[in-house]
């Protein structure tokens, strides 16, 4: 079985592209694709000017260690930890010497700079979530890759975080990729690219989610 097939994409230094798609279209398979995750069976990936499908899987694990950042929708953060080690831990496993008086700014910019000793069980959905932003912000990646951010958070802590990842590249200059499956979430992406059955099945510039919602109940149609 195929996951991807013929897909070529590109994203644009400080954007944010939302992927939708129905499931088992291989939106999660091209996130972890472009990130570095998975290594495709043929093909090519650049992130900032560096192939990484040129190199080993430990200099691809460096690699993304120092230029990709993740958001996943379950925090991926550990409970042991308080909000600031959860932070520095990407620094501290590449052997980076973590920068404390950064990590603190990151965190007060983030709404975040009180609950710094805190450990994650005391923190709201959209806390934590906020908790994984300042981690990928820390190591000031070239792409930011967030799976499905807000699928587990209420309206209004989505909306919270949403508004941040749209800051994180507006005001910040960073890429971000996220996939999504709500329309109202990818509203806030600067475009939309829409998969089905592994392959590319159009795109959106300026989104909203009427216009989204639409496309998606016509996506068989625009792929074939």
């Amino acid at each position: 079985m195929t996951a991807l097939n013929g897909v070529t994409a590109g994203f644009r230094t400080g954007s944010f592209t939302a992927v939708m798609g129905p499931s088992g279209s291989g939106k999660s398979t091209l996130l972890h694709c472009a990130a570095g995750l998975d290594r495709p069976t043929s093909g090519r990936v650049f992130i900032d000017g560096t192939e990484l499908t040129a190199t080993t899987d430990t200099a691809m694990t460096k690699f993304r260690r120092r230029r990709v950042g993740f958001v996943f929708q379950d925090y991926n953060l550990l409970p042991s930890l308080t909000v600031e080690q959860n932070v520095v831990l990407p620094l501290r496993l590449a052997g980076r010497r973590a920068d404390r008086a950064r990590c603190r700014t990151v965190l007060t910019q983030l709404g975040l700079g009180d609950r710094r000793d805190d450990r994650p069980e005391k923190l709201s959905g959209g806390q934590r979530q906020r908790v994984a932003v300042a981690r990928a912000l820390l190591t000031e990646p070239a792409v930011i890759f967030a799976d499905e951010p807000t699928g587990a958070l209420d309206l209004r802590s989505a909306r919270e975080v949403l508004t941040l990842l749209r800051a994180v590249v507006h005001d910040h200059g960073r890429t971000v990729v996220m996939v999504t499956h709500d329309p109202a979430a990818a509203s806030y992406a600067d475009s939309v690219l829409f998969l089905a059955d592994g392959r590319l099945a159009g795109a959106l510039s300026a989104p909203t989610p009427d216009a989204v919602a639409e496309r998606l109940a016509h996506l068989g149609e625009v792929a074939a």
